[in-house]
């Protein structure tokens, strides 16, 4: 059940934060204990971590948002707790000296800040510059990555990350054009997709983000590098948003949580070192879809240390 003050967050925070209580349930976050948020985002769900883990408690909050990162610090400076903010991508996970952790978390949606501000350029329903960045304050943007790759690499991007049935024809189209706004990229889908085009959208621009941001490269770090900080007993969850994600957490999950067996006689040979804590994913239910709609697509899974 949700606390008052839980409830008060998800209320009032113009980022509601997916799958809170299911979040708290499944990672217990305790009195004392150090918790690492990978994607702090505005502090919804490391606000609701330092109200369990108290003064004792440690929050060490990343992400690759500096603008995020300096709203996150503010609405989180009154919590209880020790708060360590650092701003990079949890793709440097391997260069940070972080210590062993009882928590782990990682929210892998866009924050609404991104869809907001129309200058960021994830919105198509606004006309803005096509940037895409998490961090605006190093890459390339949307638009360059676009004017340098060749209609071969785009139709892999299209294809590969945002699952488009007309990737080839729509990667010339891109590729001839060069789109530097959002409505030129749009324009571009609705010249090749037709009555298609409402559909396809989501799919391209999630595909761009992907690839300009390089998030699934960066999800893979994260997945190998992160369980090994774990302490014993520390448990580890993550929120993916759409099937390329999801399929890399259940693969990585799966593989820390099977155990080696004899090739000969099928016994345990090596016990598994981490426990799986979802059979299958974590979904938001309709209250909370009806209060946040992106709840729909949201998946939790989570991993406990055994050893």
């Amino acid at each position: 059940m949700l606390n008052g003050y839980t409830a008060k967050l998800m209320q009032n925070t113009r980022h509601l934060p997916v799958l809170l209580r299911e979040v708290l349930e499944g990672l217990s976050p305790g009195e004392g204990e150090t918790v690492l948020d990978a994607t702090v985002g505005l502090g919804g769900h490391s606000a609701a971590f330092l109200r369990a883990i108290e003064e004792k408690g440690h929050l060490i909050a990343i992400d690759a948002d500096s603008e995020n990162l300096a709203e996150a610090r503010q609405r989180l400076q009154s919590l209880p707790g020790r708060k360590t903010f650092e701003h990079c991508n949890f793709r440097e996970l391997p260069d940070m000296a972080l210590p062993h952790c009882d928590v782990i978390f990682a929210d892998l949606g866009v924050s609404s800040p991104h869809y907001d501000d129309p200058e960021r350029g994830f919105s198509f329903r606004e006309d803005s510059p096509l940037d895409l960045r998490f961090d605006r304050e190093s890459g390339e943007t949307a638009a360059a990555f676009i004017a340098r790759s060749t209609p071969g690499e785009m139709q892999r991007v299209l294809f590969r990350y945002g699952e488009v049935r007309q990737a080839r024809a729509l990667a010339l189209r891109i590729a001839e054009q060069k789109p530097q706004t959002t409505k030129e990229l749009s324009t571009c889908v609705e010249f090749v997709c037709k009555f298609r085009a409402k559909s396809v959208l989501p799919q391209v621009f999630q595909a761009l983000r992907i690839a300009v941001n390089g998030e699934l490269d960066a999800l893979a770090v994260l997945l190998r590098h992160a369980p090994p900080l774990l302490k014993e007993e520390g448990r580890m969850g993550v929120i993916s948003f759409h099937s390329l994600e999801d399929r890399m957490v259940k693969h990585a999950f799966r593989l820390l949580t099977t155990p080696e067996r004899d090739g000969r006689t099928g016994a345990i040979a090596t016990p598994a070192r981490f426990e799986l804590l979802t059979k299958k994913p974590i979904k938001a239910g309709e209250q909370e879809i009806a209060a946040n709609p992106r709840a729909r697509s949201a998946r939790l899974r989570m991993i406990k240390r055994a050893f």
